[in-house]
């Protein structure tokens, strides 16, 4: 069974910086592909970057050269690096997990319970 961890999120000023990290359990599997989406309410989750093993990123063209994913492959870990925060970036984030990324892309994969992304002074 797969398990995915998020913490992070928290109060920032319009413009600020946060981290949301994403941890990854599950025996026999290699989180080859992982990401980050969100959702507010009302709208579709979207994808907010994704990142694999070896290196391959996907990112949503609303957090492009603001956003970065960076992972620590020994320990299954995901980072998402969130700069320039404005409150079009406020929403429920997601990491997910699957075996390609095609499958994180496609949002077919496993997920997380979700964290609160930023929230503004």
């Amino acid at each position: 069974q797969v398990q995915l961890v998020e913490s992070g999120g928290g109060l920032v000023q319009p413009g600020g910086s946060l981290t949301l990290s994403c941890t990854g359990a599950g025996n026999g599997h290699s989180f080859f592909a992982m990401g980050w989406y969100r959702q507010v309410p009302g709208k579709q989750r979207e994808l907010v970057a994704a990142l694999t093993i070896t290196g391959y990123t996907n990112y949503g063209d609303s957090v492009k050269g603001r956003f970065t994913i960076t992972r620590e492959n020994g320990n299954h870990t995901v980072h998402l690096q969130m700069n320039d925060l404005n409150p079009e970036d406020t929403a429920t984030y997601y990491c997910t997990y699957a075996t390609s990324l095609k499958g994180v892309v496609r949002g077919v994969g496993n997920w997380g319970q979700g964290t609160q992304g930023p929230v503004y002074t």
